[in-house]
């Protein structure tokens, strides 16, 4: 029993990574049952993804969705070209 909710139970750091990583990428259903379970014990985390959340809103709204795609976009095609160029 104790290996189980050791297992279900993360860290506090283990807990931000994955807050971090939800704003990037989709979480796995573990992951989010195990960052559900820490955050509904854990009141500094939640705090912690409600401010992470506000700042990412900010930024967003600060330097425009649209124009974060496009930089996004244009980076990548010359990170292509660059690749192709020394293949």
């Amino acid at each position: 029993m104790k290996k189980i909710i050791h297992t279900l139970m993360l860290s506090c750091k283990k807990a931000a990574e994955l807050i971090d990583k939800k704003s990037v990428v989709k979480l796995s259903r573990g992951e989010k049952m195990q960052l559900k379970l820490h955050l509904s014990i854990c009141e500094g985390c939640e705090i912690y993804q409600k401010q992470s959340k506000i700042i990412g809103n900010l930024i967003a709204r600060h330097f425009g969705e649209s124009q974060e795609s496009e930089v996004t976009q244009k980076k990548n095609e010359e990170l292509k070209e660059r690749i192709k160029s020394k293949l």
